[in-house]
């Protein structure tokens, strides 16, 4: 009989979960209050981000922190981005859900990026008919995270603390504050960060987050890549003498340090909070919230600023939405955002073609498969499928035909990383089986198992571009080659295999028994190596395990 997990209440300061930490939170369990991942980056259920996940929940609170929602989203919020998150905090059972104040979508294009909602009825109404539809599909409260921006509208009709502590009232949510954010919008738009703390309720916030900034000429930037400010620290003093000692999270995303300067500042805000928890997570019944208003100008108000990032041309459209100094730096931050995140998203599932075709072409690349395949989905991990289609017609690398083979063979790994896991059939299972069985036997290849049977030696290349390889980088060359990608205990791995292997392989998924399979290795090689292959096979665990 299975124990059903039940969810570690969080108190204390926490800190992001993130990749370059795994592999210590693992061996050492550090000591921290509770850890915070993003939704998005766990949404499969397998791969090795998941497995860590479920390695560490017993010993750590969890708070799932998403960016996909687009909670603010006229037209474009999806369904069943909501229903993968559910799944989620099914399966992971958190302390805590949060999200952002922002909107993300237009249609069905997804720009990946905390966007500014007006601060208005309009969007007051359609957020909180979104809360409470998360909220019911969830069946939890969740909290709402105030953004740092970059531009306010013409059209906002209430400061921030008003919105959110409108959304509160109405739906029972709570608040997720970011002190930095505060901080960075005071610089950006002359707002009073004090005074917004004042304007929130105690017993309305959940949540703090810390993080750092980036001080440029156009703007301050709200990037977590560097230690929290002394000025960010003196608010969170004041946030703490109005709030009481919420759960605070120590944020850092980007140029990531060693763990061990997380923990320092988390053990520096530790000692700013009071020793007892403030009653915070109140959930006042829910009340039906229907629009108020239609919501068109609404969503064009977002489609023009949409369309700006994409086009230059569409850029003073956009700029007649926004009041303040500076309005075409900063809309230029967002496009900036845009394009910096194809870059990211492309370079880690794409490392190998990075480097064989060098960083500025890789990187006008990213702008121009962004432009032709937008992406469509809130999870960033699923923005390359379509990579190796574009780059079969994109006619800047005809004189590089070897790239879409090695784009799908990158692409195989990169999706193996994140593939449901599977129990893998083993040698006893087979053993178990009697003769005439084994004949009859349909196989199926696990998940994360991709066949490949590219027309340049795109698997040699591959490997000669791997750190330690001992062989000297090159380009493909015309030659025919076979491989299988499979995932044996959570890292993805490139098997060059024979082309009996793979003859037998590709028939599987028709549902062909594994004599057929067999059969079609025989064909194409009348001394294949069943035993040898047999063994190979197991050892990797492709096949899914049998279900009698």
């Amino acid at each position: 009989m299975s124990v059903k997990f039940v969810a570690a209440p969080v108190t204390g300061v926490g800190v992001g979960l993130r990749t370059p930490h795994y592999r210590q939170f693992l061996e050492q369990r550090p000591a921290v209050a509770w850890l915070e991942v993003h939704t998005e980056n766990y949404l499969q259920q397998g791969g090795w981000d998941s497995h860590v996940l479920e390695q560490l929940r017993p010993d750590y609170p969890i708070s799932l922190h998403g960016v996909g929602l687009g909670l603010g989203s006229a037209r474009g919020f999806s369904p069943a981005h909501l229903q993968r998150v559910r799944a989620l905090v099914e399966r992971v059972q958190p302390s805590l859900v949060s999200e952002h104040l922002c909107w993300s979508a237009v249609g069905d294009r997804q720009l990946n990026d905390l966007l500014p909602i007006t601060l208005d009825q309009a969007a007051l109404d359609l957020l909180c008919a979104r809360v409470h539809q998360v909220q019911d599909v969830l069946q939890r409260q969740i909290l709402l995270e105030n953004v740092s921006t970059y531009l306010r509208y013409h059209q906002d009709a209430m400061s921030e603390a008003e919105f959110l502590a409108a959304l509160v009232a109405r739906t029972g949510c709570a608040l997720l504050l970011d002190v930095n954010n505060l901080y960075v919008n005071q610089c950006n738009h002359g707002e009073d960060a004090r005074a917004a703390l004042a304007a929130i309720a105690p017993g309305t916030v959940g949540e703090i987050h810390l993080a750092g900034h980036l001080v440029t000429p156009q703007a301050v930037i709200d990037h977590h890549g560097a230690p929290v400010s002394e000025a960010v620290w003196e608010l969170y003093q004041l946030a703490l003498q109005r709030f009481g000692a919420v759960p605070t999270l120590i944020e850092w995303d980007t140029d990531i340090p060693p763990l061990e300067v997380l923990l320092g500042d988390a053990h520096k805000a530790a000692t700013w909070q009071q020793r007892h928890v403030a009653s915070t997570l109140l959930a006042p019944p829910r009340t039906a919230a229907p629009l108020a208003q239609e919501l068109a100008p609404l969503a064009n108000s977002q489609q023009v600023f949409a369309t700006a990032l994409f086009d230059v041309a569409h850029t003073p459209q956009a700029l007649a939405l926004f009041k303040g100094e500076q309005t075409q730096h900063r809309l230029a931050l967002y496009r900036g955002n845009l394009t910096v995140n194809w870059h990211k998203t492309l370079a880690s599932a794409y490392p190998v073609i990075r480097q064989l075709v060098g960083e500025e072409f890789f990187d006008g690349l990213a702008r121009a498969y962004g432009q032709a395949w937008p992406s469509s989905d809130p999870d960033l991990n699923c923005f390359g499928a379509h990579y190796a289609r574009f780059l079969r017609s994109f006619p800047h690398v005809a004189d590089l035909p070897y790239l879409a083979d090695m784009a799908e063979l990158e692409w195989a790994l990169h999706r193996a990383h994140y593939a449901p896991a599977a129990v893998a059939l083993t040698a006893s299972d087979l053993a178990a089986l009697v003769p005439e069985q084994l004949d009859l036997l349909a196989l199926q290849l696990a998940p994360c198992c991709t066949l490949l049977a590219p027309a340049w030696t795109v698997l040699e290349a591959w490997r000669a571009h791997q750190p330690d390889s001992g062989v000297a980088a090159h380009a493909p060359l015309a030659g025919q080659e076979y491989g299988l990608v499979c995932r044996p205990r959570w890292q993805a791995q490139l098997l060059c295999i024979s082309p009996a292997q793979h003859a037998a392989l590709s028939v599987l998924p028709g549902g062909a028994t594994l004599g057929e399979a067999l059969d079609a290795a025989f064909a194409c090689d009348e001394a294949f190596d069943v035993t040898s292959a047999l063994q190979q096979w197991l050892t990797c665990g492709i096949f899914v395990r049998i279900e009698r």
